[in-house]
């Protein structure tokens, strides 16, 4: 919450109530309230945590006569428990699998369907994956904080705030085929006095959900896909959502956010070496060029080699770079027209991209290419050479390429992951442009509706999952219109690079989104064209993507050099922190007249940073933020980087208010503190 720094410690006392410490504490497990739901809806199978209709008749009364014992084994780092049910007359089998952690109070789940026998199964409808009561709901006021989803706005992952009385009801989801498309974000946070749940759906194309609270001890959480009706033929399996669910316990909703952060990285993280990936500094290679160039159709491969010989002669030095939309073959200036042309341009790669990526290799950097396999443009080569792999739409030029299809999916698999091992990519960047739920209505007849999505997205992961299998050590870069198919999902096999396609490198928006993103996910990137500390800093979080224009300027943006080296060691010195508990220590606020400051905090370091930005509105030049998370007998070293001054402070001083000063507006401040005694 912001204050100047004339506010009286009275109030400041108010403000650090309502921002309690949090973290990961074994106080802040609730591992109680996570051990009565195993105990009802895991291990008593006739009251599963999901529901569905079967021959127009509820699950509830029959689903207990169809169940096996649950089966556990030990996966790694987790248990996995299995519930089989079987009807005896269709012979229909519904898979439970369950996940539980032993270091986090989490437990997730996902279904399957399958038929096992001769002919078509009666309709299996209203397939809801959580269906979840819980009757000792704690009394008092209850909150459920989620975000929006990403539309290329200042607002996208704004945080939304819906208070839950007593018969109040909250619905949302995205209003389009990708899972955090607009209007919904896929992760929220429940929180009542004491404690709450953060729940989380991993499906990324349409789904829903609900929250109610249906009593004074009652509340109701309900999530799914957005339309399922349909038939099983024989010896057809589909799988439906994943859910997860994380219980936590603190006067202080940030303790959860902060709980399913950690959770986030130990469990739903790359981690190519045993622990979470660390994200890459990436800078362009081939952007540019005059009317009608537009993003890489321009690009050469000379001008892509003088580009990185450019960036090593001043010492820019990125760890990957980056190709993006254009460098394939097409037949117009417009790289939304070659997509479905997955093949080097002969014109300006006549050796492929092979020279390129392995002048970066031997600079020792990673090499970042753009793909958008699952859209088809109108007479491109898979347009012309596979068109029944695709779903067409009248009047346009866009075709879907169907994952569901194992032909399809199957050359697709080989040829990138061939093009990716053959060419030296390193990071594959997967970008998703249209609304495929249209092209999957037109795909279902009135008794497969929810068939073409469900087999189109467990093709995705299965193509994702070999990809990283078949090329070691890859890493998928996640970017669907930027970030508009982030969820549970997508989170554990990829990282979103370019969280936004908001107007490029507008540093206010980009406070914003970060505000919204980091209440739940640690690891997103977004661009940077101006190495003024102003805009630099605002893109910062666990990955950065640089396009400097080394040579003058670029979009206005003048490029210093001194500044440029002293950015990207600032960027790799801060990287760390943004893996820790994040507080927001402003209200959030898209306006222009508004001040935005983050803390990121490391307790098992005992060490933090603090990003505060004055925007170019904002009247006051000081406010006062609250730490969090701080041993109050502690002293603390507090470092004000950009003024050269270190104050000593005990926790419990900065918790009752630290005073930030930006004279000039725009202007931002750099703090970092750690614990000295």
């Amino acid at each position: 919450m912001k204050r100047t720094c004339l506010l009286g410690i009275a109030l400041l006392a108010l403000v650090r109530l309502f921002f309690a410490a949090g973290g990961d504490s074994a106080a802040t497990h609730d591992r109680g309230n996570l051990d009565r739901f195993v105990a009802a809806h895991i291990k008593r199978t006739a009251a599963p945590p999901f529901a569905f209709t079967y021959g127009g008749k509820p699950s509830s009364e029959f689903l207990a006569r169809w169940a096996s014992a649950p089966e556990m084994r030990a996966d790694g780092d987790k248990t996995i428990e299995t519930v089989v049910y079987r009807d005896p007359a269709t012979k229909l089998r519904v898979t439970a699998l369950y996940t539980l952690y032993p270091d986090f109070p989490a437990a997730e789940w996902v279904l399957r369907f399958k038929n096992e026998g001769s002919s078509d199964t009666p309709v299996i409808a209203d397939v809801m994956n959580c269906v979840v009561r819980f009757a000792d709901w704690p009394e008092g006021e209850s909150v459920l904080y989620r975000a929006l989803g990403s539309d290329a706005q200042r607002s996208d992952f704004a945080p939304v705030r819906d208070a839950l009385p007593e018969n109040a009801e909250v619905r949302f989801g995205p209003t389009r085929g990708r899972s955090s498309d607009t209007t919904a974000f896929p992760f929220f946070n429940i929180a009542a006095p004491e404690r709450g749940i953060v729940a989380a759906v991993g499906w990324s194309g349409r789904w829903k959900a609900s929250v109610k609270k249906t009593g004074a001890h009652t509340l109701r959480l309900d999530a799914g896909m957005e339309r399922t009706h349909f038939r099983l033929k024989p010896g057809e399996e589909v799988r439906s959502p994943s859910i997860a669910l994380l219980f936590w316990k603190s006067a202080d909703r940030m303790s959860g956010h902060n709980l399913f952060r950690r959770f986030v990285l130990a469990h739903h993280t790359p981690r190519p070496q045993g622990k979470p990936v660390e994200l890459p500094l990436s800078h362009g290679v081939g952007f540019g060029g005059p009317f009608p160039c537009n993003e890489y159709v321009c690009a050469t491969e000379s001008y892509a080699l003088a580009m990185i010989d450019r960036l090593r002669q001043f010492g820019i030095d990125p760890e990957a770079c980056w190709i993006d939309a254009g460098w394939y073959e097409n037949a117009t200036r417009s790289w939304w027209s070659g997509v479905g042309s997955w093949f080097p341009s002969r014109e300006r790669f006549p050796r492929g991209l092979k020279p390129v990526t392995e002048a970066a290799k031997k600079w020792g950097k990673g090499f970042v290419v753009w793909f958008e396999p699952e859209r088809v443009y109108e007479a491109t080569w898979l347009d012309r050479e596979h068109p029944e792999w695709l779903t067409k739409l009248p009047g346009n030029p866009n075709r879907l390429l169907d994952f569901g299809n194992p032909q399809a999916l199957s050359w697709l698999t080989d040829h990138i992951s061939n093009f990716l091992q053959s060419e030296g990519v390193t990071i594959y960047r997967q970008d998703f442009n249209f609304d495929p739920a249209p092209y999957w209505q037109a795909m279902d007849t009135p008794d497969r509706v929810g068939i073409a999505e469900m087999k189109h997205i467990e093709g995705l992961y299965a193509y994702w999952d070999a990809l990283l299998d078949r090329v070691p050590g890859l890493l998928i870069d996640n970017c669907a219109s930027g970030g508009r198919r982030i969820d549970l999902e997508t989170i554990g096999r990829s990282v979103p690079l370019w969280r936004t396609d908001y107007s490029y490198f507008e540093p206010n928006g980009y406070q914003c989104h970060t505000y919204g993103l980091q209440l739940f996910l640690p690891c997103s990137g977004t661009g940077n064209n101006n190495t003024q500390k102003y805009f630099f800093r605002s893109s910062m979080g666990g990955a950065l993507v640089l396009g400097w224009e080394i040579n003058g300027t670029y979009n206005n943006a003048p490029f210093n050099l001194a500044q440029a080296h002293e950015d990207i060691a600032e960027f790799r010195t801060l990287r760390p922190y943004f893996y820790g508990d994040f507080y927001p220590l402003t209200d959030y606020s898209t306006s222009d007249e508004a001040w935005a400051a983050f803390q990121w905090n490391r307790p098992e370091e005992r060490d933090g940073i603090v990003l505060a930005f004055r925007r170019h509105q904002a009247a006051e030049s000081s406010i006062t933020v609250i730490l969090h998370n701080l041993e109050p007998d502690g002293d603390y070293e507090v470092t004000f980087e950009d003024y050269g001054i270190t104050l000593f402070k005990t926790g419990r001083e900065l918790a009752a208010g630290l005073c930030i000063k930006i004279p000039e507006a725009p202007g931002s401040l750099l703090i970092k503190y750690r614990r000295v005694r």
